[in-house]
Protein backbone atom coordinates (compact mmCIF):
# COMPACT_ATOMS: atom_id res chain seq x y z
CA UNK A 1 0.00 0.00 0.00
CA UNK A 2 1.23 3.31 -0.87
CA UNK A 3 1.80 6.21 1.38
CA UNK A 4 -2.00 7.90 1.77
CA UNK A 5 -0.78 11.74 1.68
CA UNK A 6 -3.23 13.38 -1.21
CA UNK A 7 -5.91 15.59 1.28
CA UNK A 8 -9.11 15.72 -0.33
CA UNK A 9 -11.57 18.08 1.23
CA UNK A 10 -15.70 18.50 0.86
CA UNK A 11 -17.37 21.90 1.47
CA UNK A 12 -20.92 22.02 1.63
CA UNK A 13 -23.61 24.38 3.31
CA UNK A 14 -23.04 23.12 6.66
CA UNK A 15 -20.48 20.33 6.85
CA UNK A 16 -16.86 19.99 6.05
CA UNK A 17 -15.17 16.71 5.55
CA UNK A 18 -11.39 15.62 4.58
CA UNK A 19 -9.72 12.25 3.66
CA UNK A 20 -6.57 11.35 3.36
CA UNK A 21 -5.77 8.83 0.62
CA UNK A 22 -3.00 7.06 -1.63
CA UNK A 23 -2.70 7.07 -5.14
CA UNK A 24 -5.07 4.13 -5.13
CA UNK A 25 -7.83 5.95 -3.38
CA UNK A 26 -7.04 4.30 -0.18
CA UNK A 27 -8.19 6.41 2.93
CA UNK A 28 -5.78 6.22 5.52
CA UNK A 29 -7.51 9.14 7.56
CA UNK A 30 -10.65 10.89 7.52
CA UNK A 31 -12.11 13.75 9.82
CA UNK A 32 -15.76 15.94 9.93
CA UNK A 33 -16.39 18.79 10.95
CA UNK A 34 -18.87 22.34 11.35
CA UNK A 35 -18.05 24.65 8.43
CA UNK A 36 -16.85 27.51 8.60
CA UNK A 37 -14.92 29.64 6.72
CA UNK A 38 -11.37 28.98 6.27
CA UNK A 39 -10.86 28.09 10.15
CA UNK A 40 -13.45 25.07 10.49
CA UNK A 41 -12.13 23.64 7.05
CA UNK A 42 -8.38 24.08 8.39
CA UNK A 43 -9.25 22.35 11.42
CA UNK A 44 -11.43 19.45 9.63
CA UNK A 45 -8.19 19.12 6.86
CA UNK A 46 -5.81 18.96 9.69
CA UNK A 47 -7.15 15.98 11.65
CA UNK A 48 -7.58 13.89 8.56
CA UNK A 49 -4.14 14.15 8.31
CA UNK A 50 -3.52 13.77 12.04
CA UNK A 51 -5.95 10.23 11.92
CA UNK A 52 -3.51 9.61 8.78
CA UNK A 53 -0.28 9.90 10.57
CA UNK A 54 0.53 13.09 7.93
CA UNK A 55 2.46 15.86 8.58
CA UNK A 56 1.48 17.54 5.21
CA UNK A 57 -0.33 16.91 2.14
CA UNK A 58 1.47 15.97 -1.10
CA UNK A 59 -1.47 17.33 -3.51
CA UNK A 60 -4.89 18.87 -2.05
CA UNK A 61 -8.12 18.72 -3.39
CA UNK A 62 -10.97 20.43 -2.60
CA UNK A 63 -14.88 19.80 -3.89
CA UNK A 64 -17.53 22.97 -2.99
CA UNK A 65 -20.88 23.07 -4.24
CA UNK A 66 -20.15 26.38 -5.62
CA UNK A 67 -16.26 26.62 -6.36
CA UNK A 68 -16.39 30.51 -7.52
CA UNK A 69 -18.59 31.18 -3.99
CA UNK A 70 -17.29 34.12 -2.22
CA UNK A 71 -15.61 31.39 0.92
CA UNK A 72 -14.09 29.26 -1.63
CA UNK A 73 -10.90 31.49 -2.65
CA UNK A 74 -10.23 32.32 1.19
CA UNK A 75 -10.32 28.75 1.95
CA UNK A 76 -8.05 27.61 -0.61
CA UNK A 77 -5.39 30.03 -0.09
CA UNK A 78 -5.34 29.18 3.69
CA UNK A 79 -4.97 25.73 2.68
CA UNK A 80 -2.38 26.20 0.34
CA UNK A 81 -0.50 28.72 2.95
CA UNK A 82 -0.50 26.29 5.60
CA UNK A 83 2.31 24.28 4.22
CA UNK A 84 4.65 27.83 3.09
CA UNK A 85 2.32 28.31 -0.44
CA UNK A 86 3.49 25.28 -2.28
CA UNK A 87 0.81 23.04 -2.65
CA UNK A 88 -1.80 24.90 -4.35
CA UNK A 89 -5.20 23.21 -4.09
CA UNK A 90 -7.27 21.27 -6.86
CA UNK A 91 -10.94 22.59 -7.25
CA UNK A 92 -13.70 20.75 -8.11
CA UNK A 93 -17.72 20.95 -8.61
CA UNK A 94 -19.33 18.98 -5.87
CA UNK A 95 -21.78 16.76 -8.29
CA UNK A 96 -18.45 16.30 -10.49
CA UNK A 97 -16.36 15.37 -7.33
CA UNK A 98 -19.23 12.69 -6.44
CA UNK A 99 -18.61 11.28 -10.22
CA UNK A 100 -15.05 10.87 -9.56
CA UNK A 101 -14.90 9.19 -6.67
CA UNK A 102 -17.04 6.87 -7.63
CA UNK A 103 -15.10 6.45 -11.16
CA UNK A 104 -11.83 6.06 -9.18
CA UNK A 105 -12.57 3.26 -6.50
CA UNK A 106 -16.19 3.03 -5.80
CA UNK A 107 -19.49 2.05 -7.49
CA UNK A 108 -18.22 3.01 -11.37
CA UNK A 109 -14.96 1.71 -11.06
CA UNK A 110 -15.46 -0.64 -14.23
CA UNK A 111 -17.26 1.72 -16.07
CA UNK A 112 -16.81 4.59 -18.77
CA UNK A 113 -19.84 6.28 -18.91
CA UNK A 114 -21.22 7.36 -15.66
CA UNK A 115 -24.01 9.68 -14.22
CA UNK A 116 -23.57 10.66 -10.64
CA UNK A 117 -26.43 12.51 -8.91
CA UNK A 118 -26.59 13.39 -5.32
CA UNK A 119 -28.43 15.93 -3.53
CA UNK A 120 -27.59 16.88 0.15
CA UNK A 121 -28.44 20.57 0.89
CA UNK A 122 -28.75 21.34 -2.97
CA UNK A 123 -28.74 18.54 -5.95
CA UNK A 124 -25.70 18.26 -8.35
CA UNK A 125 -24.85 15.66 -10.77
CA UNK A 126 -21.66 14.82 -12.70
CA UNK A 127 -20.62 13.21 -15.58
CA UNK A 128 -17.85 10.88 -16.75
CA UNK A 129 -18.17 10.47 -20.30
CA UNK A 130 -15.76 8.37 -22.11
CA UNK A 131 -13.83 7.44 -19.69
CA UNK A 132 -13.09 11.24 -18.71
CA UNK A 133 -14.67 14.13 -16.40
CA UNK A 134 -16.98 16.22 -18.73
CA UNK A 135 -17.62 19.64 -16.84
CA UNK A 136 -18.88 21.79 -20.16
CA UNK A 137 -17.59 24.93 -21.45
CA UNK A 138 -18.23 27.28 -18.19
CA UNK A 139 -17.23 24.05 -15.93
CA UNK A 140 -20.92 24.06 -15.25
CA UNK A 141 -22.01 20.95 -16.72
CA UNK A 142 -23.75 18.95 -14.03
CA UNK A 143 -25.87 21.77 -12.56
CA UNK A 144 -28.58 19.49 -11.68
CA UNK A 145 -30.30 22.02 -9.20
CA UNK A 146 -31.30 24.47 -12.59
CA UNK A 147 -33.22 21.35 -14.12
CA UNK A 148 -36.85 23.02 -14.92
CA UNK A 149 -39.31 20.43 -13.92
CA UNK A 150 -41.96 22.24 -13.05
CA UNK A 151 -43.90 25.00 -15.92
CA UNK A 152 -45.40 26.81 -12.64
CA UNK A 153 -42.63 30.20 -11.88
CA UNK A 154 -41.82 30.66 -8.22
CA UNK A 155 -39.27 32.91 -6.74
CA UNK A 156 -37.63 29.81 -4.93
CA UNK A 157 -37.23 28.59 -7.72
CA UNK A 158 -35.60 31.72 -9.49
CA UNK A 159 -33.27 31.62 -6.64
CA UNK A 160 -32.66 28.01 -6.21
CA UNK A 161 -33.55 26.55 -8.96
CA UNK A 162 -36.36 24.26 -9.38
CA UNK A 163 -34.49 20.96 -8.41
CA UNK A 164 -33.47 22.27 -5.68
CA UNK A 165 -36.07 24.17 -4.03
CA UNK A 166 -37.99 20.69 -4.30
CA UNK A 167 -35.99 18.27 -3.29
CA UNK A 168 -33.09 19.95 -1.52
CA UNK A 169 -33.19 19.21 2.47
CA UNK A 170 -34.94 22.39 2.89
CA UNK A 171 -37.49 21.90 0.11
CA UNK A 172 -38.84 18.98 1.54
CA UNK A 173 -38.89 19.71 4.79
CA UNK A 174 -40.74 23.62 3.72
CA UNK A 175 -43.40 21.11 1.78
CA UNK A 176 -44.31 19.05 4.89
CA UNK A 177 -44.48 22.10 6.96
CA UNK A 178 -47.14 23.58 4.05
CA UNK A 179 -48.88 20.20 4.53
CA UNK A 180 -49.43 21.04 8.01
CA UNK A 181 -50.43 24.68 7.87
CA UNK A 182 -53.02 22.88 5.12
CA UNK A 183 -54.65 20.88 7.96
CA UNK A 184 -53.05 17.66 7.40
CA UNK A 185 -52.26 16.21 10.96
CA UNK A 186 -48.59 14.69 11.19
CA UNK A 187 -46.61 12.86 13.61
CA UNK A 188 -43.38 14.68 12.36
CA UNK A 189 -44.43 17.99 14.30
CA UNK A 190 -44.43 16.29 17.65
CA UNK A 191 -41.00 14.52 16.69
CA UNK A 192 -39.80 18.38 16.67
CA UNK A 193 -41.15 19.46 19.79
CA UNK A 194 -44.12 20.60 18.35
CA UNK A 195 -42.54 23.17 16.35
CA UNK A 196 -42.49 23.85 12.80
CA UNK A 197 -39.37 25.63 12.87
CA UNK A 198 -37.28 22.89 14.08
CA UNK A 199 -38.44 20.20 11.75
CA UNK A 200 -35.47 18.58 9.90
CA UNK A 201 -34.97 16.17 6.81
CA UNK A 202 -34.03 13.76 9.10
CA UNK A 203 -37.28 14.04 11.07
CA UNK A 204 -39.44 13.42 8.07
CA UNK A 205 -37.51 10.61 6.41
CA UNK A 206 -38.03 9.08 9.62
CA UNK A 207 -41.90 9.88 9.41
CA UNK A 208 -42.17 8.11 6.15
CA UNK A 209 -40.02 5.02 7.94
CA UNK A 210 -43.12 5.13 10.97
CA UNK A 211 -45.68 4.84 8.69
CA UNK A 212 -46.44 8.77 8.93
CA UNK A 213 -49.21 9.44 6.06
CA UNK A 214 -47.79 12.96 5.35
CA UNK A 215 -44.28 12.39 5.25
CA UNK A 216 -44.64 9.53 3.06
CA UNK A 217 -46.59 11.58 0.84
CA UNK A 218 -43.85 14.18 0.70
CA UNK A 219 -41.02 11.42 -0.02
CA UNK A 220 -43.48 10.26 -2.64
CA UNK A 221 -43.49 13.90 -4.58
CA UNK A 222 -39.93 13.80 -3.83
CA UNK A 223 -39.29 10.81 -5.68
CA UNK A 224 -41.23 11.68 -8.78
CA UNK A 225 -38.96 14.95 -9.08
CA UNK A 226 -35.62 12.88 -8.83
CA UNK A 227 -36.77 10.40 -10.76
CA UNK A 228 -37.65 13.00 -13.81
CA UNK A 229 -34.61 14.33 -12.88
CA UNK A 230 -32.12 11.50 -13.59
CA UNK A 231 -34.18 10.51 -16.19
CA UNK A 232 -33.90 14.00 -18.27
CA UNK A 233 -29.86 13.68 -17.54
CA UNK A 234 -29.98 10.09 -18.43
CA UNK A 235 -31.48 10.76 -21.96
CA UNK A 236 -29.03 13.43 -22.58
CA UNK A 237 -25.78 11.27 -21.97
CA UNK A 238 -27.12 6.97 -21.78
CA UNK A 239 -24.99 6.10 -18.93
CA UNK A 240 -23.85 2.60 -18.12
CA UNK A 241 -24.31 3.40 -14.26
CA UNK A 242 -26.22 6.24 -12.55
CA UNK A 243 -25.06 6.16 -8.98
CA UNK A 244 -27.04 7.95 -6.30
CA UNK A 245 -25.54 9.42 -3.39
CA UNK A 246 -25.93 12.24 -0.60
CA UNK A 247 -29.53 12.25 1.03
CA UNK A 248 -30.28 9.22 -1.89
CA UNK A 249 -27.72 7.16 -0.52
CA UNK A 250 -28.18 8.00 3.68
CA UNK A 251 -32.27 7.11 3.41
CA UNK A 252 -31.54 4.44 0.64
CA UNK A 253 -33.82 2.11 2.74
CA UNK A 254 -36.85 4.81 1.37
CA UNK A 255 -35.44 6.18 -1.77
CA UNK A 256 -33.71 3.53 -3.86
CA UNK A 257 -36.25 1.38 -5.29
CA UNK A 258 -39.32 4.29 -5.71
CA UNK A 259 -36.57 6.12 -7.67
CA UNK A 260 -36.17 3.20 -9.67
CA UNK A 261 -39.46 2.36 -10.66
CA UNK A 262 -40.06 5.70 -11.30
CA UNK A 263 -37.07 5.93 -13.72
CA UNK A 264 -38.62 2.48 -15.49
CA UNK A 265 -41.83 4.32 -15.51
CA UNK A 266 -39.83 7.87 -17.25
CA UNK A 267 -36.61 6.40 -19.37
CA UNK A 268 -36.85 4.69 -22.28
CA UNK A 269 -37.23 0.81 -22.19
CA UNK A 270 -33.90 0.27 -24.14
CA UNK A 271 -32.23 2.54 -21.71
CA UNK A 272 -33.71 1.18 -18.52
CA UNK A 273 -32.73 -1.99 -19.51
CA UNK A 274 -29.36 -1.38 -20.46
CA UNK A 275 -28.45 1.06 -17.29
CA UNK A 276 -27.63 0.03 -13.56
CA UNK A 277 -29.04 2.44 -10.68
CA UNK A 278 -26.85 1.94 -7.80
CA UNK A 279 -26.15 3.85 -4.23
CA UNK A 280 -22.60 5.27 -4.07
CA UNK A 281 -20.42 2.90 -3.17
CA UNK A 282 -18.30 5.23 -0.82
CA UNK A 283 -20.99 7.19 1.07
CA UNK A 284 -20.51 10.36 2.31
CA UNK A 285 -16.42 10.15 1.59
CA UNK A 286 -17.21 10.31 -1.96
CA UNK A 287 -16.83 14.04 -2.91
CA UNK A 288 -13.41 14.35 -1.12
CA UNK A 289 -12.20 11.15 -2.50
CA UNK A 290 -12.97 12.45 -5.96
CA UNK A 291 -11.94 16.15 -4.63
CA UNK A 292 -8.46 14.07 -4.41
CA UNK A 293 -8.52 12.43 -7.79
CA UNK A 294 -8.57 15.77 -9.29
CA UNK A 295 -5.32 16.77 -7.46
CA UNK A 296 -4.00 13.54 -8.58
CA UNK A 297 -4.95 13.89 -12.25
CA UNK A 298 -3.78 17.32 -12.92
CA UNK A 299 -0.19 16.89 -11.31
CA UNK A 300 -0.04 14.18 -13.98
Amino acid sequence: MSTPDILGVEISDHVTRAVVVDSEGRVGGRAEGAYSEPDGVMQTALAALRAAGVNRPRLIGVAAIEPQARGVPPTLKALSATWDGTTHPAVIGWGAAYALGEFWCGAARHSRNVLAFAVGDRASAGLILDGRLWTGAHELAGSAAWLALNPVEREDYRKLGCLDAEVGAIGIVRRLVWRIKAGDRSGVLEMAGGDMSAITLDHVLNGARSGDGVAISVIRDTVRYLGMAISNLAATVDPEIIVLGGTVHAAGDLLLEPIRNECARRMSPLMYRNVRIELAALGADAPAIGAAHRALTEQS
